[in-house]
């Protein structure tokens, strides 16, 4: 049975879930909490799951009143048609089936390059995708609708492998199919952390946005959709000076704000120290989550000179972070970093094909950990801390990589260069407000 009753007394959200950016209504959270409860019970299932999966939750509402389907991406221990949950979109591991065959001719013939690929457009155009008003498009025209511009299309022709496998297409797929009007979702992960997905057992994550972006926009069509939150505007916050003088300032920044402009929202220390001193410029970068002391350059002489000190690593920065549990110790974490492009803006540990990254610690406090970056990748402090090969613990509020909070506690408490025109050595010192 693929249909479970709700029974609440919780109210129903106003609109429906925007599935890139959350917090789970209460009734998700019920609906999980059964989900999770049968995953516990069968032990196929929690033995798969427990290697690290996601899982969803749809509630829905039918003629009976509340109910909620459950999904998982890809294939649970093998299989993907296990009764509890929702069907996949289009069952592509039948034995008998055009796709196992054709795979198996390819197997036979060493792996025929064109084979291959006819049999994986064959299996886009399989996927016929409903959105809320009835309508039906393959996998291949959404993703040639969503990625229209000519620079998108020629960098992303076609869907990647795996595409409308995740738990949002399946739970979307099978209520329209079924008449059932959705109500809200979310989606959690099982288990340990694997090589690609750095999360953290039974934490609420958003869809992805390298596979399911192109398919939830145009499946969502029809239905009263929360607004994306980014679009919405961030709090304009005070941004305080440590120290200031002809040619450049120190400001504390605080956790939300963004450091420079983003794709959608304008307001950050960029723009408002242009608005106080035109012709600055914003000597380096944090986290919009990150607080702590930021380098601003007054005029262009001032911010290259900065600029070549970061480059040839003469500046050195202390962070301190806040972890989730108790740890001890002092060493050093060397640990690659990529981005992982179906799901930006997380990025991921790989030896073999990330760039170097690496970073100094030690225990100030049994959960308090100053951190020495060596070096300067997107996310490094985040994932060195929560990674299983690095601290394992991850940082209070990490919505990405831990448990998302009311902040990221995590602050560049400590920095050291040259003023960029006198030569004079600095040093700039602010306490974080979560120690």
């Amino acid at each position: 049975m693929h249909i479970h009753p709700l029974h609440t007394n919780s109210e129903r959200p106003a609109r429906f879930t925007y599935p890139f950016c959350y917090e789970p209504h209460p009734l998700c959270c019920q609906a999980a909490a059964e989900v999770q409860q049968y995953i516990a019970a069968h032990e196929e299932i929690r033995a798969d799951a427990d290697n690290g999966k996601m899982f969803g939750v749809l509630v829905v509402e039918n003629a009976d009143g509340l109910a909620f389907l459950a999904a998982y991406s890809g294939l649970l221990a093998g299989r993907n048609d296990w009764p509890y949950f929702v069907p996949p979109v289009f069952d592509a591991q039948q034995p008998d089936g055009h796709f196992k065959v054709t795979e198996r001719e390819i197997s036979a013939k060493g792996g025929d390059k064109e084979m291959s690929q006819e049999l994986q457009m064959w299996l886009f155009h399989q996927y016929q995708m409903l959105n809320a008003r009835g309508e039906t498009k393959d996998l291949v025209d959404i993703w040639q609708e969503y990625y229209s511009r000519p620079k998108l299309r020629k960098k992303f022709p076609l869907p990647p492998g795996g595409t409308g496998d995740c738990c949002a297409p399946k739970l979307l797929q099978y209520a329209y199919q079924h008449g059932l009007h959705p109500v809200c979702m979310a989606e959690f992960w099982w288990g340990q952390s694997t090589k690609e997905e750095l999360r953290q057992h039974l934490n609420y994550y958003p869809a992805c946005r390298g596979k399911c972006k192109p398919i939830l926009t145009w499946m969502l069509q029809g239905l009263d959709v929360d607004p994306d939150p980014e679009t919405q505007g961030f709090a304009h916050m005070e941004i305080p000076t440590v120290y200031e003088d002809d040619d450049m300032l120190v400001v504390n920044k605080p956790s939300g704000l963004l450091s420079v402009p983003g794709r959608i929202e304008e307001y950050s220390v960029e723009t408002v120290m242009h608005q106080r001193y035109p012709g600055s410029f914003i000597a380096h970068r944090l986290d919009m989550g990150t607080s702590g002391l930021l380098i601003v350059a007054k005029h262009i002489e001032a911010y290259h000179t900065l600029q070549q000190q970061f480059i040839h690593h003469e500046v050195r920065k202390k962070y301190v972070a806040l972890l989730e549990r108790a740890g001890q110790g002092s060493g050093t974490i060397s640990l690659s970093l990529r981005p992982d492009p179906m799901n930006r803006p997380r990025q991921v540990a790989d030896r073999e094909h990330g760039k170097r990254a690496v970073t100094r610690y030690e225990f100030i406090s049994e959960r308090l950990v100053a951190l020495w970056p060596e070096t300067g990748r997107t996310h490094q402090l985040r994932i060195h801390c929560a990674h299983p090969d690095g601290l394992n613990n991850p940082i209070v509020g990490d919505e990405l990589y831990g448990t998302k909070g009311q902040r990221l506690c995590l602050h560049a408490a400590e920095i050291w260069f040259k003023h960029p025109i006198t030569g004079q050595a600095m040093h700039f010192e602010i306490t974080p407000d979560f120690v």
